[in-house]
């Protein structure tokens, strides 16, 4: 449906904002663009869009450039993170007012009854007469979403959509945002920066960093499998636990332990591991008390999460989490031994690639 080719995006203050972009999405998936500030996730909603024009590359929907296509004739439907709405309309009128200008305009009638059906979907009807100032902010993003979505787009474009919510709401908009668009049918591509939000509701996620795809992948594959540090990294609440190593004589060697090589799944390498310095890393729920464990730690603080604690302490400047069940009584300077799951670990190169 959506082909991005080889996309380059440089501003005018020399500042490249894409390196060569380029990633393919299917006809009805929702795909999350994720990644921290500044790492071009908006810049590409833009130029797909029509907002920016590109540097370099091409942008194809069903395999035809739209590249040199005026925004409004590419048959997208823009829900901005301000909302934009006209304060002056009804929420009825904000919703019908796509649909009655332009060179496709249709009448009033059909215009409010298109907008009325679209309502009825995203559960706004008794909306209808009030003005956008009356509104809660989910009343308006809901009202957005429905006015993107009465014009029938090819491609819904959203654009950190729930920053401005609460976190409770946050999370009933999403939930609804999956549900309207799968109901619909439309290719859609989500911009935010929150792992959560766009590992709940992704078929997709696109994780960007400096211009560049990190990873592009099925959302439990970016935590299972990262495919580099900086997506092991980004990915996961509590973050993964890393750790600098050497590996040599078939030992990995930390100032705080020692293990052995031949207890990682043979299966997992991704190439023959010369001697050197790594990265260990391992997620704070495969970090686990063991009477016989290859580490032992002093517990400097202990943080009770609904079913978990979690288990915090330190190696010099490294600060390491443990997760387990609230069941499991450790309390705050308690000296506990551990050992980590070898299957579910990873090593990277000091560079980032990650070879295990």
């Amino acid at each position: 449906m959506i082909d991005v080719i080889d996309l380059q995006k440089v501003f005018d203050n020399g500042f490249e904002a894409l390196k060569s972009v380029g990633f393919t999405i299917e006809k009805g998936d929702l795909v999350c663009l994720l990644g921290p500030s500044g790492c071009g996730k908006s810049t590409i909603l833009n130029l797909i869009a029509g907002l920016l024009k590109p540097t370099g590359g091409d942008i194809q929907f069903k395999g035809e450039s739209v590249v040199k296509t005026e925004p409004k004739d590419r048959n997208i439907g823009f829900v901005f993170q301000n909302y934009a709405l006209y304060p002056h309309m009804t929420v009825l009128e904000n919703i019908m007012f796509p649909l009655t200008v332009g060179s496709k305009k249709i009448s009033k009638k059909e215009a409010k009854e298109i907008a009325q059906k679209y309502m009825k979907l995203t559960n706004i009807e008794d909306l209808s007469n009030k003005k956008p100032g009356t509104l809660s902010g989910g009343q308006q993003q809901r009202v957005a979403i429905t006015r993107a979505l009465v014009q029938e787009p090819e491609v819904l474009l959203l654009d950190e959509p729930l920053s401005n919510l609460d976190a409770r709401l946050r999370l009933k908009i999403r939930e609804e945002i999956r549900r309207l668009v799968k109901e619909v049918g439309i290719t859609t591509i989500f911009v935010t920066h929150d792992q959560e939000e766009a590992l709940s509701i992704s078929d997709k996620i696109i994780l960007m960093n400096e211009g560049i795809i990190q990873q592009h992948d099925d959302p439990q594959n970016l935590y299972l499998e990262p495919e580099n540090l900086f997506v092991a990294n980004f990915i996961g609440n509590p973050v993964i636990n890393l750790l600098p190593v050497h590996i040599e004589n078939n030992k990995v060697t930390h100032e705080h332990f020692q293990t052995e090589i031949d207890k990682f799944t043979s299966a997992r390498f991704k190439e023959t591991i010369e001697d050197g310095d790594y990265i260990l890393g391992v997620r704070p729920e495969d970090l686990i008390p063991s009477e016989n464990g290859i580490l032992e730690a002093n517990i400097r603080s202990v943080e009770l999460i609904g079913r978990e604690r979690i288990l915090n302490f330190d190696f010099e400047e490294h600060h390491i989490k443990s997760i387990v069940p609230v069941e499991t009584v450790i309390e705050e300077n308690d000296t506990i031994s551990f050992d980590f799951l070898y299957h579910k670990a990873f090593i990277f190169k000091e560079s980032g690639e990650r070879v295990y």
